[in-house]
């Protein structure tokens, strides 16, 4: 049995140590808009309207630290922004906020940043570009890569 084929991830919520932290860079760098709050301990955001993509709650993590290396957790939560100019726009407000990447790919099929938030859980932010577009193998299969992404293109976009 395969899952319906239109199924989505709708959001993602995680477990911060400090709320006003955590929306330092959600909202303030990132620039997601918060749609609900529940005093310090949660607060929902959004692009564009909807309920909310993101979640943060320090439910049981108020004051805590990051698992340590070698455990099992997140990875980390990926954005997809619509467009090549909206990723560089979003690489533009990191530049200015001085928020360090930890990574930046090209995958073929799309080109990503990699960064954690305060709390250390690893955020991608990424634009796919047209399925026309994605390398294929001889057997027609997506073959994606792992390059270095030219920031400097992308931030003349």
């Amino acid at each position: 049995m395969s899952i319906d084929p239109g199924t989505r991830i709708g959001h993602v919520h995680l477990k911060v140590a400090d709320i006003d932290r955590a929306l330092g860079f959600w909202r303030d760098v990132l620039g997601f808009e918060v749609t609900q709050r529940y005093g310090d301990q949660a607060v929902f955001l959004s692009a564009g309207g909807y309920h909310h993509h993101i979640g943060l709650n320090t439910w049981g993590s108020a004051g805590g630290t990051p698992p340590p290396p070698g455990h099992t957790g997140l990875f980390h939560a990926a954005i997809l922004y619509p467009t090549r100019a909206a990723l560089a726009d979003a690489l533009h407000r990191l530049r200015d906020a001085r928020w360090p990447l930890t990574g930046a790919s090209d995958h073929g099929v799309s080109e990503a940043l990699y960064l954690d938030d305060p709390d250390g859980n690893g955020v991608e932010l990424y634009w796919d570009r047209a399925q026309a577009d994605w390398p294929r193998d001889e057997a027609g299969r997506i073959a994606m890569v792992t390059r270095p992404l030219d920031l400097q293109d992308l931030l003349s976009t």
